[in-house]
């Protein structure tokens, strides 16, 4: 067995099913050996940024391991952006990438990065952008080193691996001598029971003394899987839930408590349960920038903070809590839900404002579509058990805010590395892995003017994901951002080109919009087609997204900002 062909054999071992990679010299024996496995379907992107992209959609919801790969050189330094996204997002993706013959380090050979010589250091990169990265120093250590990187791309908080395999090992008359299963013995942290009875007592405690309590909760609880678990400990006690952006949907966001986003572009009524709880019971949130305002001082102030997270380094972060629980979401909550069964009765309706934010009126004075109807659409549309996937940019504060996501769906930003076009890629690998699901993404037209190239990968492949494209030829947040802190714009309007003409060329499926009814049609047919569907939306400009840098409100929010500004710096 030659080293890749023993990588291939590994990855079936651990249930992967998918390959997303870039052609290149030093992958040659690893797209050979991808093409003669039963089990791995191999997908080569025409960007090796992409198959990492892919990888992460891979990982997303399936909890399977997601695998890229690329050659030496400038194919492995493409994977650095899809490794920087697992790694702040928390998804098991597994990277190998070629390396330049040992013999010559230090000489410059073609693709060397050994940092030696002048030459890049691909180790101290990739060790950099992963959990672990290693390099295989011999073709016997192979299923040892495979298994040691799967193990650690799913303990604790998961995240990335990466291997390097050297050209020399590759060549003819190099095999594996010790050959051997691969197994992923990682589990789920469980929580610790002292712990347990602690936090379920000062929440039993503020339930007898009618204190308010929340329940925020983060990506963490998705990937466990903690739906279940949540909704139980809400509707037994009486517990209103708000989410982060990443969390939309772990219970049904039309569940009468469940209240929205908590974030800068999140819904009053999030925003005022939680300026009128006591008790904070964070699960599976890393309380990042945009969910607690930019890291507000005062966030915290006046309320008990309780922290379950999967990862010690959430507890040491912005803000310090007052009781924590290390483990996973799913059995930190159930065992959180039993405690507290043990020491609470019945417990009062909880009081809640709330909310149906996909219904409501959206008035608009231009003739082209507003961004906040095109998201209601979407969300009014989307068939049970989809996906939603938002990339970088406003179109994702305006799904946020508008799309209720329903029992059994999913939704998903690009998390705290916040890549563009992150989702238009990640969504090909998602629907790979998930090929029972709907997948659409919203992006904008910068996002997808990026890598939007990659739909030829999803035609030749045959993967029907739907692009819907947020189209108002300018970077908003951008724009946004530069009036807000210079009082001008420039640089952040650009041409496009006709997306749904290219979509067509490319042999998918496109449609050019400019009413809600228009894009409605467009919707219903790409759900109907089973093909790869760009959606070409053409919205205002003259739209902002519902933001505030306050959780006291948008007006509060201004004069707090406004303040700031005349008090200067320091």
């Amino acid at each position: 067995m030659k080293v890749y062909e023993a990588i291939v054999a590994g990855l079936e071992d651990v249930g992967v099913e998918a390959a997303f990679g870039g052609a290149g010299e030093n992958a040659a024996g690893l797209m050979l050996a991808l093409k003669h496995s039963r089990r791995i379907r191999p997908i080569i992107t025409r960007h090796e940024q992409a198959a990492s992209f892919m990888a992460c959609g891979y990982a997303m919801f399936s909890g399977k391991l997601g695998f890229c790969f690329a050659t030496a050189g400038p194919g492995a330094f493409n994977l650095f952006s899809g490794l920087a996204m697992a790694m702040s997002d928390s998804y098991p993706v597994l990277a190998v990438s070629g390396y330049a013959p040992r013999k010559w380090q230090g000489w410059g050979s073609l693709n060397e990065t050994s940092g030696l010589g002048g030459t890049p250091d691909s180790q101290a990169m990739f060790a950099a952008t992963t959990k672990k990265s290693f390099l295989l120093e011999s073709a016997d250590d192979t299923f040892d080193v495979l298994e040691e990187a799967v193990n650690i791309a799913f303990e604790g908080r998961p995240g990335p691996v990466h291997i390097h395999v050297p050209l020399d090992l590759t060549e003819r008359g190099v095999e594996v001598g010790r050959t051997r299963p691969v197994r992923l013995d990682a589990a789920p942290a469980p929580p610790d029971p002292a712990r347990v009875e602690e936090i379920a007592s000062v929440l039993a405690d503020a339930l007898r003394e009618r204190r308010r309590i929340v329940v925020l909760a983060g990506f963490g609880a998705v990937r466990s899987g903690a739906g279940p678990q949540i909704r139980h400990l809400i509707e037994r006690f009486r517990i209103p839930l708000l989410t982060t952006l990443d969390g939309k949907g772990i219970v049904s966001e039309k569940h009468p408590l469940a209240l929205g986003v908590f974030s800068d572009s999140g819904h009053a009524s999030a925003w005022k349960a939680f300026r009128e709880a006591d008790v904070v019971l964070c699960v599976g949130n890393s309380l990042n920038q945009h969910a607690t305002f930019n890291y507000r001082r005062d966030l915290f102030d006046g309320k008990v903070l309780i922290h379950v997270n999967i990862s010690e380094i959430e507890f040491r972060k912005a803000y310090k809590p007052d009781h924590t629980l290390l483990s996973d979401a799913r059995p930190a909550v159930a065992a959180l839900a039993e405690a507290l069964e043990r020491k609470v009765g019945d417990v009062p309706a909880a009081e809640v404002t709330g909310k149906d934010y996909e219904a409501r009126h959206i008035t608009h004075l231009t003739g082209k579509i507003h961004p906040g109807e095109l998201a209601q659409a979407i969300g009014r549309l989307l068939p049970a058990r989809a996906v939603l996937l938002a990339d970088a940019g406003a179109h994702l504060a305006w799904l946020g805010y508008y799309v209720d996501v329903e029992e059994g769906q999913n939704f998903r930003k690009a998390g705290s590395f916040g890549p563009m076009a992150g989702h238009v890629n990640g969504a090909i690998g998602l629907k790979v892995a998930q090929p029972d699901r709907t997948v659409v993404v919203g992006c904008g037209d910068g996002c997808y003017s990026l890598s939007g190239f990659e739909l030829m990968t999803a035609v030749e492949h045959g993967i029907p994901v739907i692009w819907i494209i947020f189209d108002d030829q300018e970077f908003k947040l951008i724009k946004l951002y530069q009036l807000s802190e210079y009082l001008e714009t420039g640089l952040v309007e650009f041409r496009n080109p006709d997306f749904a003409a290219y979509a067509r060329a490319c042999g998918a499926d496109g449609y050019r919009v400019e009413t809600i009814e228009e894009f409605e049609d467009a919707f219903r047919a790409a759900l109907g087609s089973d093909r790869p569907t760009v959606i070409d939306a053409r919205i205002t400009r003259w739209a902002i997204p519902h933001y505030s840098p306050s959780p006291h409100g948008v007006i509060a929010g201004l004069v707090e900002t406004l303040e700031d500004r005349l008090r200067g710096p320091g």
